[in-house]
């Protein structure tokens, strides 16, 4: 069992965000059934294709973005996205500062206080999901392969999935 935290917009960002959703929902032909069999998505630039986001999907694209996962005899879990949203430690630290940091169970959490106790959790000798591991514990030997193996990066313990539960 552990704890998935998420970088969350700061207030100012939602905000601007439920504006923009506002405007969208005034514009909308709410009679028009082309509009409703699109699911009210609409073609905001007369040269682009229609959006593949509705007005609500839209507020909410990257409204949560998993920051990793902390769990007891672990190092910390960092969550890169595949590098969508940073590839390195200070790219990461200057996103999670960008934003707000909330836990699993929707509770704020300071933003350096976060960045600290990641940074420190299960160091020096938490566990790792390397070789290592898989070749110690057998029964996990489906997942005995370097693509599922931990990577490090900047010395940051990072998961080679982006899925986490």
């Amino acid at each position: 069992m552990g704890t998935n935290f998420y970088r969350i917009p700061k207030s100012k960002e939602v905000m601007e965000r439920h504006q923009k959703l506002h405007n969208r929902i005034q514009r909308l032909d709410w009679f028009d059934v082309g509009q409703l069999s699109c699911d009210f998505r609409t073609i905001e630039n007369p040269e682009d294709e229609w959006s593949p986001l509705n007005p609500w999907d839209e507020f909410m694209d990257n409204m949560q973005i998993h920051l990793g996962k902390r769990s007891m005899g672990w190092k910390f879990c960092w969550n890169f996205h595949d590098n969508k949203y940073y590839s390195n430690k200070k790219e990461l630290l200057k996103f999670i500062r960008s934003g707000r940091v909330m836990d699993e169970y929707g509770q704020l959490i300071d933003t350096e206080e976060f960045i600290e106790m990641a940074l420190e959790w299960g160091e020096p000798d938490g566990l790792v999901a390397d070789k290592e591991y898989f070749d110690k514990h057998e029964r996990h030997s489906y997942f005995n392969s370097e693509s599922y193996y931990d990577r490090f990066i900047d010395g940051l313990r990072v998961s080679s999935s982006t899925e986490f539960s």
